[in-house]
């Protein structure tokens, strides 16, 4: 996109936050997509729905003038088979950026570390193979829970399929009224806004500049 098209695009998008407005279908095709897929915490269970991390994304990338679109595909209690079946809808958006952030619940539905593995292979494949650079979030014991043969797959996975591993959600939150909820487990509006700040730092060296 030149510089050009990007101001217009920058400009729609701003004028579309501003009013309301929805972004006419021919606009939305001609910003990039930033696609977070995930469950409760990229959802922003807990908090309004402009106070999830990929809505404070977009704010912070609108305020440095990055016309890009973040569309949220986190849902709450999501397993990957759930997020696997609802593939499609991601790959019609032909995401430029994917950010995959999943597994949690998969554990609590009794589902194999190896299930949990090969839907997260196919999802990683299938987004690397439309295009997409995939970000996929590591999962550890002490900010994520779970067990070490379930939160290894992780950094395992983004090396065979060339996906780029980033940091845990939730990792360096304070397990605290200072960055969660009442139940310790879901972010707050605070811990929203951190995660955003670290995912914008994340993205920034694959933001298309010009």
């Amino acid at each position: 996109m030149n510089a050009r098209a990007r101001l217009r695009a920058l400009s729609l998008l701003l004028l579309c936050s501003l009013t309301g407005w929805a972004l006419p279908a021919a606009a939305q095709e001609a910003v990039p997509v930033i696609l977070a897929v995930g469950e409760s915490t990229t959802a922003g269970f807990g908090v309004p729905r402009d106070k999830s991390w990929p809505a404070q994304l977009q704010a912070l990338l609108d305020a440095r003038g990055f016309a890009y679109r973040v569309v949220n595909h986190g849902v709450s209690g999501s397993t990957t088979t759930m997020a696997l079946s609802r593939l499609g809808e991601g790959l019609a958006l032909q995401p430029k950026l994917v950010v995959i952030a999943i597994g949690g619940n998969d554990r609590s539905m009794r589902m194999s570390a190896e299930q949990t593995r090969e839907n997260l292979r196919r999802m990683v494949a299938l987004y690397r193979r439309a295009g997409a650079t995939v970000f996929l979030a590591d999962r550890q014991s002490n900010s994520d829970g779970g067990d070490t043969v379930v939160n290894s797959l992780y950094a395992e996975l983004a090396a065979e399929e060339d996906a780029i591993l980033i940091p845990s959600l939730r990792e360096g939150l304070e397990r605290s009224a200072r960055h969660f909820l009442a139940d310790l487990s879901h972010p707050n509006a605070e811990g929203y806004r951190l995660i955003a700040e670290r995912m914008l730092e994340t993205l920034l060296p694959h933001l298309a500049t010009e």
